[in-house]
């Protein structure tokens, strides 16, 4: 189903609605684009506009990391973390985990700020996608306009691997779920980048990379990313593309036109900073 999403409001409150058994989660439509989320004994949190007062009034920073694992190390130390639009956990939030593990996680992140979309990566049980659905945070097979000034569009899990891992696609299933989401994040494009009369930056966020690229080199000299991602690349060219998946690749890398960014696991310190201003130029660095 499309989102047509203005920044969505999350909140916790305790003992609203009727929890679910297995992960405590309560849902409770508002009149606006927004839900109301309820986990138990959970701290309030209220939405903020609030930004950097680093960074000029009009731009927007995102910060994006994943491959936690259940280990989120000194994320909460990134600076100005909490000030920051939006979140972005690129996948594998747990580690073969289940929804009570990936509702941990959320938490941890959640408690530093409130702004997160998320999707599953291979080592994630696909439960935790629906989780995340439940939890207007999801991103996989979707697009969503974020503030009119970013569309972010998602591909989680990953392509085969030898380890026969939780969450893994086909290639084919893979190209099917990129044109998917791209389908949704060009119709949003198209319908909001006329009002704010510049170009509208589209973010790729893919747990698995593509395809011959520094970012998907095992240390053998092995390329192991999902050729769908990389065709997909080449045809649509969006200016950035978060990835990760792969440890030990950590870096950038360049498909044409676009950038391509792996910081590797948030427990050893490595995230992407991202900056867009008010006419849509987009920079981002891994740090």
């Amino acid at each position: 189903m499309s989102k047509w999403v203005e920044p969505y409001s999350v909140a916790f409150f305790p003992e609203v609605g009727q929890n679910d058994k297995h992960t405590g989660l309560a849902v409770k439509p508002t009149t606006s684009n927004s839900n109301l989320f309820s986990w138990d004994r959970a701290r309030v949190f209220a939405f903020a506009n609030s930004r950097n007062p680093s960074i000029e009034e009009n731009d927007m920073r995102i910060i994006a990391f994943g491959d936690i694992h259940m280990s989120l190390g000194n994320f909460a130390k990134i600076p100005d973390i909490s000030s920051a639009d939006l979140i972005i956990l690129t996948g594998d939030l747990t580690n073969y985990g289940s929804r009570h593990d990936a509702r941990d996680i959320l938490n941890q992140v959640l408690a530093v700020n409130p702004h997160v979309l998320a999707q599953v990566g291979n080592l994630d049980d696909f439960a935790i996608n629906d989780y995340l659905d439940a939890l207007n945070m999801n991103i996989h097979g979707q697009a969503r306009l974020f503030r009119r000034g970013v569309c972010l569009m998602g591909c989680g899990g990953s392509n085969p691997t030898p380890f026969n891992t939780l969450t893994e696609f086909s290639e084919i299933e893979l190209g099917n779920i990129l044109e998917q989401a791209y389908l949704e994040a060009r119709n949003f494009i198209e319908l909001a980048q006329p009002l704010e009369r510049h170009q509208i930056p589209l973010i790729l966020v893919s747990h698995t990379p593509p395809l011959n690229t520094a970012l998907d080199l095992l240390p053998d000299g092995s390329h192991v990313g999902s050729s769908a991602v990389r065709s997909f690349i080449e045809r649509n060219q969006p200016p950035l593309c978060l990835t990760g998946h792969i440890h030990e690749a950590k870096g950038s890398d360049r498909i044409g036109e676009t950038l391509i960014l792996n910081p590797g696991m948030i427990n050893k310190g490595g995230w992407i900073d991202i900056l867009i201003d008010n006419k849509g130029k987009l920079k981002a660095t891994v740090q």
